[in-house]
């Protein structure tokens, strides 16, 4: 029997968390990992990644489409047109709650991510940590953590993050 070729899950999804963000009046961003492909103002590229806010509010004529997320958007004021190629996204989440969801990352980072995730994990092994399962090989889960001025520090529940403020961080979560 022949195995059924069907389209990525991802662009329905990511447009899934838009409308869920909309109706639920919070603000859907964008975390990217940016190469040759993607087209965003590079001085606001850190570490290979890009954080957008694409609601409505932010953008101009935004198109979700399953191969490319196109609009224009204000960087310091000047409109800059943004075109990312849907398999470049890694998360999407929500601002105000930080819910989200993260993707695989893209192809071209599979080897080294992998390897060094891979190598992360086989140090805790070493370390007495519980056997492997097959959670710690599955798609990483994503959460957003805030800032260090929005989080309280010293409360012993909610560590000190480093950070801007206003500007919420990925944090891989096993």
């Amino acid at each position: 029997m022949s195995e059924i070729q069907t389209t990525s899950t991802q662009p329905y999804l990511i447009r899934a968390w838009v409308e869920w963000c909309n109706d639920n009046g919070l603000t859907p961003y964008l975390s990217v990992r940016v190469d040759k492909t993607v087209l965003v103002p590079r001085e606001f590229v850190k570490d290979g990644e890009i954080v957008l806010n694409i609601s409505y509010d932010a953008t101009s004529a935004l198109k979700l489409g399953n191969d490319y997320i196109e609009f224009t958007a204000r960087f310091g004021g000047v409109p800059r047109d943004i075109m990312v190629p849907v398999s470049r996204v890694v998360a999407i989440f929500a601002r105000e709650t930080g819910q989200g969801m993260g993707f695989p990352p893209p192809e071209d980072l599979l080897d080294d991510d992998a390897d060094i995730a891979m190598s992360a994990l086989e140090a805790e092994r070493e370390e007495g940590d519980e056997a492997a399962t097959e959670a710690d090989t599955a798609a990483p889960v994503m959460q957003v953590v805030a800032s260090s001025d929005e989080a309280p520090a010293g409360d012993g529940k909610t560590p000190a993050r480093p950070g801007k403020a206003g500007k919420p961080s990925l944090k891989l979560v096993k």
